[in-house]
């Protein structure tokens, strides 16, 4: 059985904030202390780390499950579809409905049913369900959507990465720089087309690592510390993905009987340049060879980290031409791969 990405589609929010919007802010380190060193200073050595130039926020009216909307709207018409025909909608976010105004995270009722009732789907067959699994989080609905679907539970799923990180970042924190706003969404389906997907991989390391990711006070201990950001102990997470998401990746290639060899693109969360390029050498490392050029598209440069959102984003501007230099076409074999907050890792080896 053949299932397929039939359709794509993405919301890339239209405010732009550089670096240079950083110049201002008091930066704090994890013990609440000052930070003395100079923002350009700060910011230089983040941009030199990160790879992030710039990244996205959505406008103040948009909210969570309206880009998710726009997202999947798009979608949609890229795939040709009767949204009637959808069976499931399943929509990865971690913070729900986050707003500018007030400190309250909304995610009743789900994000899911709320795109439903925008996209104006009636059939109550159509099933919507939210699923927080960290950064991972789209691409583990897919897997669940190609688990419904092989099972002969579903015909066609929606699936949505949708994410307002700027929204819930403490401002004193020089993390907040990495986080970003975005969505994306695909179509999956039944197909006699040929290729889709191969294999799937995840795995959940809730030991030592559960809270490499986690809600937590400003550092600025003068602010509010009732209010609760999003946090992370960054070299912890950067060693665990080292380790664990190339190891992910060969498993998920030997599963699906493809080699190396045979891979034209690496589709990986974008959560830190060097880290994503450190994690694709490691991978070609557990085979002995040296990692080819062009190999793995990059936007955390310029979208910077928006979670859930980062990889279908990614994918619906790959099979739009619109990456530069980077190409797919028709029978090109792909890999997924996602890590984030649980510590969550997945991955998936498709064929275009």
């Amino acid at each position: 059985m053949n299932i397929k990405i039939t359709g794509s589609g993405s919301y890339i929010p239209k405010l732009v904030q550089d670096n240079s919007n950083f110049l201002d802010r008091k930066f704090f380190d994890n013990e609440g202390n000052k930070i003395e060193t100079k923002n350009d200073e700060i910011i230089e050595k983040f941009q030199k780390i990160t790879g992030i130039k710039e990244r996205r926020y959505a406008k103040d009216e948009l909210n969570t499950s309206d880009i998710a909307y726009l997202a999947a709207k798009n979608a949609i018409e890229n795939a040709k579809i009767d949204p009637e025909t959808i069976d499931y909608i399943i929509l990865g976010h971690n913070f729900g409905n986050a707003s500018n105004h007030t400190t309250q995270i909304d995610i009743f009722p789900s994000l899911s049913v709320r795109v439903k009732n925008l996209l104006k789907i009636k059939n109550p067959k159509c099933v919507a369900y939210d699923i927080l699994f960290g950064c991972p989080g789209w691409l583990e609905g897919m897997i669940q959507g190609y688990g419904f679907i092989k099972a002969g539970m579903a015909k066609r799923c929606l699936v949505i990465g949708a994410e307002t990180l700027s929204r819930v970042v403490d401002i004193h924190d020089r993390d907040s720089m990495i986080f970003a706003d975005g969505a994306g969404a695909t179509i999956i389906e039944k197909s006699d087309d040929g290729g889709g997907i191969l294999s799937h991989n995840t795995a959940s390391y809730t030991d030592d690592e559960v809270f490499y990711l986690y809600y937590g006070k400003s550092f600025n201990p003068q602010a509010n510390q009732t209010t609760k950001y999003i946090k992370m102990k960054g070299r912890k997470v950067y060693e665990f993905a080292l380790t664990n998401v190339p190891a992910a990746m060969k498993e998920c290639l030997e599963m699906s009987n493809t080699d190396i060899s045979e891979i034209k693109k690496i589709l990986i969360h974008q959560a830190n340049a060097k880290m994503d390029v450190a994690i694709v050498r490691r991978l070609y490392k557990l085979y002995g060879i040296d990692s080819p050029e062009k190999i793995m598209p990059l936007t955390v440069d310029r979208f910077g980290n928006s979670s859930v959102a980062t990889v279908p984003t990614m994918y619906d501007l790959l099979v739009r031409d619109k990456l530069g230099e980077h190409k797919i076409k028709k029978g090109d074999k792909i890999i997924f791969a996602s890590v984030g907050a649980g510590m969550h890792i997945n991955a998936m080896v498709y064929q275009y």
